[in-house]
């Protein structure tokens, strides 16, 4: 993780394809820990283009931390960076994890 000079930080996240899938479509899943652990909503750097993390996202992970999200490639000009979001998300089902029914 480096800090920019406006105070920001900018996290660059890669994920390497497993040999033997060229050519298969690969589901990328996301927790927070491979995110950097951010804290807050925003656009941050990541593979080769930028990720963006909404409010709604951070609150799964501050809920259950072993959370993990698939990767979405957003559509964008070839020119330009990749455009990633997060989709639907997993919590595993281990008893560290906080149980649905607690409030």
């Amino acid at each position: 993780m480096r800090s920019a000079g406006s105070g920001r930080r900018i996290i660059v996240i890669w994920f390497f394809e497993k040999p033997g899938t060229e050519g298969l479509s690969v589901v990328n899943k996301v927790t927070w820990q491979k995110a950097g652990r951010v804290s807050e909503p925003g656009r941050y750097m990541f593979r080769y283009g930028w990720l963006t993390v909404t409010a709604e996202d951070l609150a799964v992970w501050q809920r259950f931390p072993e959370a993990s999200f698939t990767l979405v490639n957003l559509p964008s000009d070839p020119n330009s960076p990749e455009e990633f979001h997060l989709g639907a998300f997993e919590i595993p089902a281990d008893p560290s994890s906080p149980s649905l029914d607690e409030h």
